[in-house]
């Protein structure tokens, strides 16, 4: 009987642990989705990995948006202003319902100072996360590097 409860109970700990890294490894996979939403050049893809009342920041350039619709408009101008931007996943970390994405965002400036020049900027992207989805994203970068 002692050695059934031991198993028991070794099997109840690992289906427990087991059941704690599914979340990890869903939520892994949101930096990933966040860079290959913004590689998509595709606003609607992109408002899809957030929530509908996203607060999307950029605070170099003191710009809040609001909801998927600011978002798609942000995500076009953007796009728009960079017609080959190309980002590039750094490191990130996810842990419960917050995260860190750092990235390198680069391509040709068409449209922030319409230098026609190449730019490669590093940043940071800070996250918080409700259903599997982002509901708040906070850029930060130096500016002066686009």
């Amino acid at each position: 009987m002692k050695t059934g409860l031991q198993v028991g109970l070794l099997l109840l700990l690992a289906f427990s642990v087991l059941a704690q890294d599914k979340p990890s490894v869903h939520k892994s996979g949101i930096a990933e989705s966040w860079i290959s939403a913004w590689n998509s050049h595709d606003p609607d893809k992109l408002a899809a990995i957030f929530t509908p009342d996203i607060m999307y920041e950029d605070v170099p350039f003191a710009s809040v948006n609001h909801g998927s619709a600011e978002l798609r408009k942000f995500a076009a101008s953007e796009f728009d202003g960079s017609p080959d931007l190309h980002v590039e996943l750094g490191s990130s970390s996810i842990q419960g319902n917050h995260g860190t994405i750092e990235w390198t965002f680069s391509g040709t400036d068409k449209g922030i100072f319409k230098t026609g020049k190449k730019f490669s900027v590093r940043g940071v992207s800070i996250l918080t996360l409700k259903n599997g989805k982002i509901s708040r994203n906070v850029d930060y970068y130096d500016a002066a590097t686009v």
